[in-house]
């Protein structure tokens, strides 16, 4: 059988100069498009916290929704998004991050998760782990418990993964790194 590393690597596309110059962006729409590597990403990040307490799996917008809710489906528990600000209808908070290129924010409801609940938070890549801290804090913030991070790419000469693992006590999974 062909290993995931050999599945993903030709389905990751570099993107020059996006979203602004000196940026390479990983990009995963041709993974998206390929039936057979989506389940195969799928199934190792459920395999890989199978044996966790995970109540729920939280995205991040945007591509941090398709996995992280098909992730969600396949463990048979709730979906939550965490979105970019201005976009959830309902009560929410707010983090603030600032990203290898700039600052942004992320919103998730006020009732997302209750007290104790273990989250399982998904998004495509890790970096700088701006965004994953953001939603991390959020998530602490309501009183549930960040469980695990899951991610498909790691860019292993940015601090993200130290900083999650500094942050959180968590080591993030992810499948392939770079």
């Amino acid at each position: 059988m062909i290993s995931l590393e050999e599945v993903l690597k030709p389905l990751l596309r570099d993107v020059a100069d996006f979203p602004k110059p000196g940026i390479l962006f990983k990009d995963i729409t041709p993974l998206l498009a390929d039936p057979y590597a989506r389940e195969r990403v799928v199934d190792a990040i459920v395999d890989h916290f199978k044996t966790q307490q995970i109540d729920v799996v939280a995205g991040v917008e945007a591509r941090g929704f398709i996995f992280g809710s098909l992730i969600a489906q396949k463990m048979a528990i709730p979906f939550i998004p965490i979105r970019k600000a201005g976009k959830l209808p309902y009560k929410k908070i707010t983090e603030e991050y600032a990203l290898e290129y700039g600052t942004a924010s992320i919103e998730m409801h006020v009732d997302a998760v209750a007290k104790g609940t273990r989250v399982l938070l998904h998004d495509d890549l890790l970096a700088t782990g701006g965004t994953a801290s953001a939603a991390g804090s959020m998530i602490q913030r309501l009183g549930a418990t960040v469980a695990g991070y899951s991610f498909i790419i790691n860019l292993a000469f940015l601090p993200g993964e130290m900083v999650l693992q500094s942050r959180f006590g968590v080591k993030p999974h992810y499948l392939i790194s770079f």
